[in-house]
């Protein structure tokens, strides 16, 4: 035990030591006392006093005095009565008042009114029929007595330099008033006292001096060897530090500025599209059907305003339309339905990133490496693995001699700087021939997990754009990369603000605050 005292108190800062021998004089010494005595500024004497209770070597009590007065509508309130009780007298005389004459006939004012009203009505004195105010038996009774609000009125106004102590009925009173505004005056007052501990008994049973000990060096303490006769403050090395939460990115925007990263090291440029686009370039340039199910306002959020959006170059238009209806030069047989204009033009909110791409394409001339990163919208129900507005990202090569092959090496070399081993399966898509579909594989869970959809872009979509070379294309949601990143298995924990959630989730690299 002595031992523990010992380095408990080659740790005391000097206030501490100050504080603890002005207790041992006067143990009912206030905190201005101790200031006073030792010339430290009360600010410094709290913090010490702070410091000893967290080592329990002392114990702060701490007690608050509230003191009571009348504002200045309170002094008037008391001066002339209560709104209520000015309405009630009146009301003993006349024995009714309709509600349109109470503020000429009581000289209450209509603000007031509906607040006396009120109270009326909860004390039982009146009561309001067909506009009329009448007073009851019970107010009749009550006229000539006081109420305690009342009383309390009078109490403080004949205390006008504020009262501390009350009665129980005061009290009740004070608590009554209180749920007024503008009435009562509250003024708080803290102050606090210190008990010595048992440990703070053993420190001073052991004894210490007080003496200025140095916690940092200056160059001329150095210089002119004064560090030589300086007594200097013990640290306790295995002491804990305080948890730090420094600033720092959101774990979807780590993830952004990650793909970002990835692309622009790669060659890529990036593009980025509006959030509100026309159905013909969200769908018609996808060679997707204009009565095809995804279009569907369960699927999509179509716009009032704009209701509809221009469609700029009518040759575009007119390709688009003939493939559709015929396949036009594609090959292709297209859909075989007559394709509207009107529809191409409906607002939407854009249901993917895709549309990205193929304005891309018709806006530059090959060779092309373009990506974006940006929300897309949805007609989804909220659950663990749905949002109506998530993020997608989108990758586009286009050029002499791009082949399936190529797809899947640029694929190889994403993922593989992602931080993940990808294989590929078939799949299907409306706008791509060849398709596939990415999967990584997670050690912890052993097994592979569908990320993203890839593919070579049809002919039906490139020819009307003017492109006349093959181009690949990929993309994948980026809400279901950050849930694998960071073990999270319901989608909405990304977006609830979550404050302990954020500051535990690691850092870039792995590292943790």
């Amino acid at each position: 035990m002595s031992e523990d005292i010992k380095k408990t108190i080659s740790e005391l800062h000097i206030y501490e030591k100050k504080l603890l021998k002005e207790l041992e004089a006067n143990p009912k010494a206030t905190p201005e006392e101790i200031a006073q005595n030792t010339g430290m500024d009360i600010k410094s004497v709290m913090s010490a006093a702070g410091s000893l209770a967290s080592k329990d070597i002392i114990e702060v009590e701490k007690e608050v005095q509230k003191t009571y007065s009348l504002t200045e509508d309170g002094v008037e309130y008391a001066e002339k009565g209560l709104p209520e009780r000015r309405i009630l007298d009146v009301l003993a005389d006349k024995k009714q008042i309709h509600m349109k004459d109470l503020a000429d006939e009581t000289g209450v004012d209509k603000k007031e009114t509906n607040i006396a009203i009120g109270w009326l009505r909860r004390k039982n004195w009146a009561e309001i029929d067909k506009g009329m105010v009448n007073i009851t038996d019970f107010g009749k009774d009550f006229v000539s007595k006081l109420d305690v609000d009342e009383e309390t009125l009078n109490y403080l106004k004949a205390n006008a330099d504020g009262v501390k102590l009350f009665t129980d009925d005061l009290m009740d009173g004070i608590k009554k008033l209180a749920g007024r505004k503008n009435i009562l005056d509250i003024k708080k007052e803290t102050s606090h006292s210190f008990v010595i501990l048992p440990k703070g008994e053993a420190i001073l049973k052991e004894g210490f001096t007080i003496q200025e000990q140095a916690t940092q060096l200056t160059h001329q303490q150095l210089k002119e060897g004064e560090w030589k006769s300086l007594q200097y403050r013990p640290y306790d090395i295995n002491a804990e530090a305080p948890i730090v939460f420094a600033g720092k990115k959101h774990p979807l925007r780590v993830i952004i500025d990650e793909i970002r990263e990835i692309f622009l090291d790669m060659g890529f440029v990036e593009d980025n599209g509006e959030y509100v686009e026309s159905a013909f370039w969200n769908f018609d340039s996808l060679f997707q059907p204009q009565d095809h199910a995804a279009r569907e306002m369960q699927d999509t959020f179509y716009l009032k305003n704009p209701l509809t959006c221009d469609l700029t170059d009518d040759d575009l238009v007119k390709l688009t339309a003939e493939t559709h209806e015929t396949g036009a030069d594609t090959g292709s047989t297209g859909w075989q339905y007559d394709w509207s204009e009107d529809i191409a033009r409906q607002s939407v909110l854009r249901t993917h990133t895709t549309g990205i791409s193929t304005k891309h394409l018709f806006e530059h001339e090959p060779p092309i490496k373009m990506f974006s990163v940006g929300r897309v919208f949805r007609r989804e129900t909220f659950d663990y693995k749905h949002l109506p507005e998530f993020h997608q990202v989108e990758g586009l090569v286009c050029g002499e001699g791009i082949s399936y092959q190529n797809l899947l090496g640029v694929l190889k070399e994403f993922y593989k700087k992602l931080g993940f081993e990808v294989r590929f399966r078939p799949a299907y898509f409306p706008y791509t021939y060849l398709s596939t579909e990415s999967e990584i594989y997670l050690e912890e869970k052993e097994s592979w997990i569908e990320l993203g959809g890839a593919g070579m872009f049809r002919p039906e979509v490139l020819k009307p754009l003017g492109i006349n070379q093959p181009a690949l294309a990929f993309g994948m949601g980026i809400e279901r990369l950050a849930m694998i990143r960071y073990d999270v298995e319901d989608i909405r924990m990304l977006y609830k603000s979550d404050i302990k959630w954020l500051r535990e989730v690691p850092l870039d690299n792995g590292v943790e605050l």
